[in-house]
């Protein structure tokens, strides 16, 4: 007879996976979770080869998933603001094993990033040595702290 506790349930991913499969919502998460908020446009710089369409389409649907927050400001112009609902947060944080992961496994030259990933905030964790003499590689840009 199998164990049941040791079923894994993914039911609670059908609701889910659909928004955070689609090719940028990971991306958005990450970056919009590291910068606590940012503007459209700085989205855009930030994600090297989305279409500004694409991009409104990933934050709407972002948004209805109750992951991302839109805040307006009556100025002129006019001023947007996207950041992190709870949810979101706790995403941006789960996701985190699986960018060290990609990071891991990433086989390209380290100074070959597109530049994209680094700012002020994000600290770079580069060959840090661990206890025994091997060096470890951390995933640059994404990691805060």
């Amino acid at each position: 007879m199998k164990n049941h506790s040791d079923h894994l349930c993914l039911c609670p991913l059908e609701g889910i996976i659909n928004i955070i499969a689609k090719k940028w919502a990971v991306l958005i998460i990450s970056i919009i979770g590291h910068q606590e908020k940012i503007r459209f446009n700085n989205l855009m710089e930030r994600l090297d080869g989305i279409s500004p369409r694409t991009l409104s389409d990933v934050l709407k649907d972002l948004q209805q998933a109750n992951l991302i927050q839109r805040q307006s400001f009556s100025e002129i112009p006019p001023r947007v603001e996207y950041s992190l609902t709870d949810d979101g947060k706790k995403l941006c944080e789960a996701v985190r094993p699986l960018i060290q992961w990609a990071e891991e496994r990433d086989n390209r030259d380290p100074h070959r990033c597109r530049g994209n990933c680094h700012d002020t905030i994000v600290t770079p964790r580069r060959n840090v040595r661990k206890k025994n003499g091997d060096q470890e590689r951390g995933v640059p840009g994404l990691l805060k702290k």
